[in-house]
């Protein structure tokens, strides 16, 4: 499933020359589904995904069943991937969650954080201050085992309920979560309004904090269409951990309220015509994708996906016609 000879590599000035793509198509990309995702299937994603050269793969959730049923499997689906030679982060929502996790052996585990109070209340219960006050334990005992930290930031370009969000105050919780022993942070446009000159002046502002854009990644959703232009702009800042979905799992794009993640495939596409490598196969990453619509039972809203598996069936087609004549 690929264009012999396509993208052609044509270099851009000023960018990196390779970029680690943080996978979260097994967590936050099937934690919204409706329909329960079989463990076993779960599992062959995660194992495809890490076949098709990926090396950071978010596994699961130790959130509470109650909040999240999509993940409550997560101790039945970790042990199936222990054998695979990539990172596994998994999300830990507090003490609790960090217990269960690091008890079927996690090394990288991961808070999520708002920059805003409205969904600070909303995903938390809590206010940005508090929230920040629960995960303050969940850190420190996991740097304290050597465990890699990362802290996800929510609402840093605008939110639902209060509009746009200012810069000093990401920045804020940004630093407080540095200081609070995260190894890096993962800046989220959750309801993807963000545009390239804001992705510019939010990063730019984090570097005069002294937080250095080694520790940085983005999350982007292209609920507008920004979500590649919007990674362009933080490379060109010196990014060089991007997150991404495969098959642009994580939001129905048939919903008007759908906010989907950055497809996978078309950030590869767009890095290998800028002759940056990601060490994924897209290929592979598009066989898995459309393997994995078919588990949902809908198709994939990447657009390289499309692309490429109609490619792909066409030239079947025109194969077995060959054939017949």
């Amino acid at each position: 499933m690929t264009v012999r000879g396509l993208p052609m590599a044509v270099p851009a000035p000023g960018l990196p020359t390779r970029v680690r793509i943080h996978e979260v198509g097994a967590r936050d990309g099937l934690q919204n589904e409706k329909s329960t995702v079989p463990t076993a299937v779960k599992a062959e994603f995660v194992h495809r995904l890490a076949e098709a050269g990926l090396t950071t793969i978010e596994a699961t959730s130790f959130v509470h069943p109650k909040w999240v049923p999509q993940l409550a499997d997560a101790e039945q689906l970790f042990p199936l991937l222990s054998g695979l030679p990539v990172e596994l982060p998994v999300l830990v929502p507090n003490e609790r969650g960090l217990d269960r996790a690091l008890a079927l052996g996690a090394r990288r585990v991961a808070v999520f954080a708002s920059a805003t109070e409205s969904f600070a209340k909303a995903n938390l219960n809590r206010t940005v201050d508090e929230s920040l006050a629960m995960f303050h334990p969940v850190v420190e005992r996991a740097k304290a085992g050597g465990v890699h930290v990362r802290g996800y930031l929510s609402m840093c370009f605008g939110d639902p309920w209060e509009g746009a969000v200012p810069v000093p105050q990401v920045v804020r919780v940004c630093r407080a979560l540095i200081d609070m022993g995260c190894d890096e942070l993962s800046l989220g446009d959750t309801i993807g309004v963000a545009t390239p000159g804001h992705v510019e002046e939010l990063l730019t502002a984090l570097g005069e904090e002294g937080i250095p854009v080694s520790a940085l990644g983005v999350h982007f959703h292209d609920t507008y269409g920004q979500a590649l232009a919007n990674t362009l702009a933080a490379l060109r800042h010196g990014v060089t951990t991007v997150d991404a979905s495969a098959g642009g799992l994580g939001g129905c794009p048939f919903a008007k309220s759908a906010t989907g993640n950055l497809a996978t495939e078309d950030l590869v596409w767009m890095l290998t015509g800028l002759g940056i490598d990601t060490g994924v196969d897209l290929g592979h990453l598009v066989a898995t994708s459309v393997w994995m619509a078919g588990r949902l039972g809908r198709p994939s809203p990447s657009r390289t996906v499309r692309a490429l598996s109609h490619e792909d069936a066409e030239g079947q087609e025109g194969r077995e016609a060959h054939k017949e004549q």
